[in-house]
């Protein structure tokens, strides 16, 4: 059996950038190599320091990106296309230009989606540029040095009350926050502090395949970053834990719903799956049977979160001819999966990617990518194809 590496964010005091790079340093990772390696980056103007702090007794790292005092009154804005580019110009290593830019891409879809405009329209003025680049990529990193196979996260603190910023006073979670957290369990415990920034959302976000309680592990090592408030109610620190396992890495427990029907219009299936899935499932699929009387039917089974489960069985019994249904639990084995601009002589297009231990496993090309530009451009789908997976294996090298 595999021994594999996990990493559990335990956010009780929320997640931010600082205190994401406090946390690292703070668990073994050589802060001088985190530093030396970061400025391969064409960002000038900083300077990034740790200190040992105590939050309510404990013992953590405050990492600080200290700006320049000429770059403080520098005006310049940066897009996040500059950005992407900075990033992608860096002498880091590919996973960690990828990883980075896809953290980009959540918060600026989201400040984007939060002010009503686009992506390519939002801008980062010089401070916060260096900032985020720093915390983002510099977290991003870490990541790639700790070498994990697994990536699982607590439910998140957002702290209470309102927040200043240069749009003025705003609600706490911040709207790009809460935009960010959607799908992600949170919560808030009166603390009249913004615990979880847009920066530690996007990064969480990004990373984390699996929410929930501290996993089976045997405990390496602990780290401890902290935030920049004092708390009373509680330290203001971000936990990591960093472990090993010889289990067999499940993803959260689900059910499989069947039932068997002959007697239904084959034309309201698509209708039927198409609400399926937006109730939460995850796998809705098909499956010719021979039924009694030799009836040829079909076997509807629908793979669902625990906590969808009752909806979904609702949509079956009122939306099929069906007059029962049958469940059980499962396990689920997967790997890790993102998404990845490649450009082509077409454009550029997205591709998945599935990945084990930093490795890539599986490469397909979005389906619906293909199919637009194909009837875009007037070629077969299948040239298009076979076109992203080259234009994706010439990056690679």
């Amino acid at each position: 059996m595999i021994k594999k590496r996990i990493i559990y964010f335990d956010c009780f005091s929320g997640i931010s950038g600082d205190m994401i790079l406090g946390a690292f340093a703070n668990v073994g990772i050589d802060f001088q190599d985190i530093t030396k390696q970061l400025k391969s980056l064409d960002v000038k103007g900083y300077k990034l320091q740790s200190r040992d702090v105590k939050k309510n007794g404990i013992n953590g790292c405050k990492v600080d990106v200290v700006i320049n005092k000429s770059s403080k009154k520098d005006k310049t804005i940066r897009t996040f296309k500059v950005i992407k580019t900075i990033i992608q110009k860096s002498d880091l290593p590919h996973s960690v230009k990828s990883n980075s830019v896809e953290i980009f891409r959540r918060l600026g879809n989201a400040e984007a989606k939060v002010h009503g405009t686009s992506i390519d329209k939002i801008h980062f003025h010089e401070v916060g540029a260096i900032d985020s680049i720093i915390d983002i990529v510099g977290g991003s990193l870490c990541m790639s040095l700790l070498n994990v196979d697994h990536v699982i996260s607590s439910s998140i603190n957002t702290g209470e009350g309102i927040v200043k910023s240069e749009h003025g006073n705003l609600p706490i979670p911040a709207p790009a926050t809460i935009e960010l957290l959607k799908g992600i369990p949170c919560y808030s415990k009166g603390t009249k502090k913004e615990l979880t920034t847009p920066t530690g959302a996007a990064f969480i976000g990004h990373f984390a395949k699996k929410f929930g309680s501290l996993p089976d592990m045997n405990i390496t090592s602990i780290g401890y970053g902290a935030g920049e408030s004092e708390i009373k109610e509680m330290p203001n620190l971000l936990r990591i834990v960093v472990g090993e396992t010889f289990n067999s890495f499940h993803d959260k427990s689900m059910k499989i719903i069947e039932t068997n029907i002959d007697d239904m219009n084959p034309e309201f299936y698509d209708y039927v799956i198409g609400r399926l899935f937006k109730q939460g499932a995850v796998d809705v699929f098909f499956t010719p049977v021979h039924m009694k009387k030799n009836r040829i039917g079909f076997l509807l089974s629908v793979i669902v979160p625990n906590e969808s489960f009752d909806e979904i069985v609702n949509i079956i019994l009122s939306e099929t001819t069906t007059f029962g249904i049958r469940y059980y639990d499962i396990n689920r084995v997967i790997i890790s999966r993102r998404r990845e601009l490649v450009k082509t002589q077409f454009g550029n297009v997205y591709i998945k990617i599935g990945e084990r231990s930093g490795m890539a496993l599986s490469v397909s090309p979005e389906y619906e990518e293909c199919k637009k530009i194909a009837s875009k451009k007037g070629i077969p789908i299948k040239t298009e194809y076979e076109e992203m997976l080259g234009a994706y294996k010439k990056k690679e090298g």
